[in-house]
């Protein structure tokens, strides 16, 4: 018996989305590069819309198929809405993770606020010096 629900299997076998965006409009970093799960996103913002995500990831399946599902569901909402994308959200999404692996969801939630906040951190302070 597989621990992992088909969606899950399917985003770790077929990650969406996995990358970089060079001239990024925002970038999260969450965990330890040196060791354990680390997650870097980056998103690109057209009309208060985040228009792409795309992330670096080292991690457990788990933790890939969270980070897939996360950026397939922020591309298009608004930045509040994104905002708002819950670790359990994207346990609904992937339809559900075992207790031991539902941290990997919250990296992928954090990753992608640390991402949006960077955004307004960089919109901001660019307003600021006009």
């Amino acid at each position: 018996m597989n621990i992992y629900s088909k969606k899950v299997l399917q985003h770790f076998s077929n990650p969406k989305n996995a990358g970089t965006i060079e001239d990024a409009d925002g970038i999260g970093e969450i965990g330890d590069p040196n060791c354990g799960d680390f997650l870097r996103v980056f998103i690109k913002v057209v009309d208060n819309h985040i228009s792409d995500v795309k992330y670096q990831i080292r991690g457990c399946p788990a933790s890939i198929a969270c980070a897939s599902a996360m950026t397939e569901m922020a591309i298009g909402k608004n930045l509040d809405d994104a905002m708002m994308i819950t670790d359990d959200d994207i346990v609904n999404e992937l339809d559900g993770l075992p207790e031991f692996k539902i941290h990997c969801s919250a990296l992928a939630a954090s990753g992608l606020q640390k991402a949006i906040i960077d955004y307004f951190e960089k919109y901001i302070s660019s307003s600021n010096k006009k």
